[in-house]
C-alpha cells in the first residue's frame, strides 16, 4: 500500500487509501461521477453570483465615497449644503441603481 500524502494519478490508488473509505463517507466507486457533477455545479453557481456580489461591493464602496465627498464639500462651503445634498441623493440613487441591475439580471431562485 502506497503513503496517503503521495501522489497517485488515479481515483482507484486514492480510494484504497485509509483516508477514503467509503463507510466512513469517503468516495466509493460508483460516488466518484456524483461527486464530480456536484462539484462542477457548485462552481456554476458560484460564478454565476460573483457579479451580484461584485455589484454589491461596488455600491457600498459608492456610496461610501460620495458621502465621504459630500461631507468634505459642505465643510468646506456650508453655504451650499442643499445643492450638495441633492447631488448626493441622486448620486447615491444611481449606485443603488446597479445593484438592482445586478439582482435583476440574476436569475435569482
Amino acid at each position: 500500500m502506497m503513503s496517503p500524502m503521495a501522489p497517485t494519478g488515479t481515483m482507484g490508488d486514492i480510494r484504497d487509501t485509509e483516508h477514503f473509505r467509503p463507510s466512513d463517507g469517503g468516495l466509493s466507486a460508483g460516488a466518484v461521477g456524483q461527486h464530480t457533477t456536484r462539484n462542477t455545479m457548485m462552481l456554476a453557481e458560484i460564478t454565476g453570483n460573483i457579479h451580484v456580489a461584485a455589484a454589491c461591493l461596488a455600491a457600498a464602496i459608492g456610496v461610501g465615497m460620495i458621502g465621504k465627498g459630500a461631507s468634505e464639500a459642505v465643510g468646506r462651503n456650508p453655504g451650499a449644503a442643499t445643492q450638495i445634498l441633492v447631488q448626493a441623493i441622486l448620486s447615491t440613487a444611481f449606485a443603488e441603481g446597479i445593484v438592482f441591475f445586478a439582482l435583476f439580471l440574476w436569475n435569482g431562485k
